[in-house]
């Protein structure tokens, strides 16, 4: 897993109902994202849907934790086996961060 919320988080729940695969539940303090469900959004947005709408952008991805657009897509098929994802090859702007110009012009990536 690739993304984590950073203690600048302010409890507000926003992320939570965005996560297309239940991987964010509330903490103790904080919310946090559950490495095993988390997909960084690969097959279902060009962005991660948690940091779009964090209004103190907490949700980032982690330098020691990187993941594979591969990797990522792979589980989102394991997550939800009914659903139609595009081939590896077919993922798009809108598809995944990895090809989303304004994600990894934004130094996100």
């Amino acid at each position: 897993m690739a993304t984590f919320i950073t203690d600048e988080c302010i409890n507000c729940g926003a992320c939570e109902p965005e996560c297309p695969n239940n991987a964010i539940s509330e903490g103790d303090d904080i919310y946090v994202i559950d490495p095993a469900l988390c997909t960084e959004c690969v097959g279902f947005h060009g962005d991660e849907a948690c940091q779009s709408v964090c209004p103190v952008e907490c949700c980032v991805p982690s330098a020691d934790a990187r993941e594979t657009e591969a990797e990522l897509l792979a589980r989102a098929i394991k997550l939800h086996p009914d659903t139609t994802f595009p081939e590896l090859d077919e993922l798009d702007e809108a598809t995944s961060r990895f090809r989303n110009p304004d994600w990894i012009n934004a130094g996100r990536e």
